[in-house]
């Protein structure tokens, strides 16, 4: 799976699980699963052209995050973005916003997407001009 951080006037971009998936109603970092013919350049590139109708490319890795939930376990691999193209829609129905750092605690989050919060937290957001 990936995740992408994607930032725009010292915000990022999070989206709200829709009704219908596992953990719906929890907000993460945009992204999904990596089909078997993909890097994981190209799955967050086509995930988040289907799932919000942005273009972008991938830059740095931030982590990697394995989780164990009770029926699965998931490698969540981590981006930062840069270069979007193209305005964030509702495609898949889910919801997105534009959230500061700060105030990530106060959305509900799966445990992975926690794991990044954390990392951000101790990191600091990535310099503007540089992923914008």
């Amino acid at each position: 799976m990936t995740a992408g951080l994607i930032w725009r006037n010292s915000r990022v971009l999070i989206t709200k699980r829709p009704e219908g998936t596992h953990l719906a109603g929890f907000w993460e970092f945009p992204g999904g699963k990596q089909e078997p013919y993909e890097t994981l350049d190209e799955c967050l590139v086509r995930e988040l052209k289907e799932e919000l109708g942005i273009t972008v490319r991938t830059d740095k890795h931030l982590l990697t995050v394995e989780h164990e939930y009770e029926d699965k376990v998931i490698t969540l691999h981590v981006f930062y973005c840069r270069d979007m193209k193209g305005r964030p829609a509702t495609l898949e129905g889910q919801e997105f916003r534009w959230v500061h750092p700060d105030d990530l605690s106060n959305y509900t989050f799966p445990p992975p997407d926690k794991v990044v919060i954390e990392t951000l937290s101790s990191r600091g957001q990535p310099p503007e001009n540089s992923f914008t």
